[in-house]
């Protein structure tokens, strides 16, 4: 058993109070799991799992990937963008 680093991106980040955090990695987790174990950490995070973004070492990856011991997952929720000017 081992670790992996998540980093947390715009809301998310804001709802923990922290930008990395880390997870205990059991065999068979993914990173709709670790998603899953954050909420429970802060259960304000509950509510954004359909439309959360996934990445696993840099690469954009489905909630059911996998994550190993050392891995790196990012949560990215969905970010609003500003106003074009016409």
């Amino acid at each position: 058993m081992g670790k992996a680093k998540v980093r947390l991106f715009a809301r998310l980040s804001e709802l923990a109070g922290a930008r990395e955090t880390e997870v205990e990695v059991g065999e068979g987790l993914t990173a709709g799991d670790v998603y899953a174990l954050l909420c429970r950490r802060w259960p304000a995070m509950s509510g954004l799992a359909g439309s959360l973004m996934y990445a696993v070492n840099a690469e954009y990856v489905p909630p059911g990937h996998p994550v190993r011991a050392g891995d790196e997952v990012a949560l990215v929720p969905p970010v609003s963008g500003g106003a074009h000017a016409v």
